[in-house]
């Protein structure tokens, strides 16, 4: 026992710890961030000011709004699931972390003599990971809307489940194309074919189109907030929550936009791999660990670009009806996304020829 406790590799641990922390913290900072984005991103468009009061430029508005989360009354109906009402948000939460484990950060640094990855895990069935852990967030929004006893919240849940099962399936079909001609189902073996070479959205264009519309309904951002419909379901699935509870619900969206983000700039948009520059003859230049860092910049610079489009589409576009929400699911993008998997089949084979 003794042996074995020495033998095991406690760096090993370590370092994932660190990295476990450091990227839920990148995580919660960034969707922190994030709504004072939006709200900017908003004014702008509707030529206004947005947060201004909160410190410079309003960039301690999301503290601000943190606070009031924190510091508001927590009201559980008496009429609700108790243990599923607290359930719900806490699954919503912890589905929306889950993600991040399988995403490649960035190359690999120098720490004292020991090679790190920044990847918390690099299995082998990485996208199948994100698939599975982004269908357990669903139950999040399932269980909160059945738990709170409320007819509008059990609307708003129904309609959450049916969008994700009804987009879950043409977005599965646009990644079989995309595995086909990388041949792996590693995120960082995706990520290493790219490097200095031709980035997979030039291959799959329309792939990627059908992935990025399927993220704006898995993330129930307009025009597929269905859920969230206050014009018709009052305040939607969260309806009954308040507190940081709901602050929960809140976060997990903003997450998911985050991951989904960095989920899309890995598939199609060469992840980490810097646009235009030999990355083996800039790390023999600069080193190992300033060539990571430079690769983490990258990475995160896409990832605000797909951030903006989501807000940006969120002010542009108005919301569909729900009968125009599954047409578009069922009758256009599964067969688009059949039709690519079978177009890319055929020139896979015939290149094999």
């Amino acid at each position: 026992m003794y042996s074995t406790l020495l033998a095991f590799d406690w760096l090993f641990l370590i370092e994932k710890l660190v990295l476990i922390v450091g990227i839920v913290s990148i995580s919660l900072v960034i969707a922190m961030y994030e709504t004072w984005a939006e709200r900017k991103v908003a004014a702008f468009m509707q030529d206004r000011r947005g947060p201004n009061r909160a410190g410079p430029m309003g960039l301690l508005q999301p503290l601000a709004d943190g606070l009031k989360l924190f510091m508001k009354e927590e009201i559980i109906p008496n009429t609700s699931n108790r243990m599923l009402f607290i359930l719900g948000p806490c699954l919503a939460m912890l589905a929306a972390m889950m993600t991040s484990a399988v995403i490649p950060w960035g190359g690999k640094i120098d720490f004292f003599g020991r090679e790190v990855n920044l990847q918390i895990a690099d299995i082998n069935i990485g996208i199948l990971y994100i698939f599975a852990v982004v269908s357990m967030g669903v139950f999040g929004i399932m269980i909160g809307g059945w738990a709170s006893n409320n007819k509008f919240s059990l609307m708003a849940a129904l309609r959450g489940a049916s969008q994700a099962i009804s987009y879950e399936l043409p977005m599965g079909l646009s990644l079989i194309a995309l595995l086909m001609l990388t041949g792996s189902l590693k995120m960082s073996a995706i990520v290493g074919q790219q490097l200095d070479g031709t980035w997979n959205v030039v291959y799959q264009p329309l792939g990627f189109l059908i992935f990025l519309i399927c993220a704006f309904a898995e993330c129930n951002r307009t025009p597929f907030d269905l859920p969230e419909a206050e014009n018709e379901l009052n305040f939607g699935y969260h309806q009954e929550y308040s507190s940081m509870k709901l602050g929960f619900y809140l976060f997990a969206e903003y997450i998911n936009m985050f991951i989904s983000s960095a989920v899309m700039a890995t598939l199609y948009f060469g992840g980490y791999d810097i646009p235009g520059v030999n990355d083996a003859h800039l790390t023999e230049t600069v080193g190992v660990n300033l060539m990571a860092l430079f690769q983490a910049l990258t990475l995160f610079a896409k990832i605000g670009f797909f951030i903006f489009l989501f807000m940006w589409v969120r002010w542009t576009i108005p919301r569909f009806r729900y009968d125009q929400l599954m047409n578009l699911g069922w009758k256009k993008l599964v067969p688009l996304a059949l039709a690519n998997m079978i177009i890319t089949a055929a020139v896979v084979l015939w290149l094999k020829k």
